[in-house]
């Protein structure tokens, strides 16, 4: 029998900023290269970014949309599932993953953070939003972890897998 795919999620700014960019790449190409699919919104800036270094080593790309339409994705998305949820969709890429890595990002990221937490999905962030729960919040089992390079960063989300030690 054949396993499932894991699915490495990226989250992270729709806007293009180059020192995101950049790092989104290098996510990209690490997940390809472990053999995971890439989850993302399936748009511009992080999400683009990531999907391109995810192609670029063959592999799979999987974009959530927030529109009803699939040629809306960005060029390398091999996978377009259109929603028609807006920003809705948010959930659905933190839900679809197995693990995600926030890089940079705007308000629609830290929406993503915090189902990310509330669903205690693996999270590690990657020049991506400080989190600091406040005096007398619940532990959370998968506590985000901060990741300082590309590479650390899919390396961790692998660990939190437990697909390498």
């Amino acid at each position: 029998m054949v396993g499932r795919l894991l699915r490495i999620g990226v989250i992270g700014s729709g806007r293009s900023y180059p020192p995101w960019d950049a790092w989104a790449v290098e996510v990209g190409r690490g997940i390809a290269q472990a053999n995971a699919v890439l989850v993302c919104g399936g748009l511009s800036g992080v999400m683009a970014a990531a999907a391109r270094g995810a192609r670029e080593r063959g592999g799979i790309t999987l974009g959530i949309l927030p529109g009803t339409r699939p040629e809306e994705a960005n060029p390398d998305i091999t996978l377009p599932i259109p929603t028609g949820l807006g920003e809705g969709r948010n959930l659905i890429v933190v839900q679809s993953s197995d693990a995600l890595i926030a890089i940079g990002g705007g308000a629609g990221t830290l929406s993503e953070i915090g189902f990310c937490l509330k669903l205690h999905k693996p999270l590690i962030l990657l020049g991506s939003w400080g989190l600091h729960p406040p005096e007398g919040a619940s532990p959370q089992d998968f506590p985000p972890r901060v990741a300082q390079t590309p590479e650390e960063a899919v390396r961790l989300a692998l660990e939190f897998t437990g697909k390498v030690k």
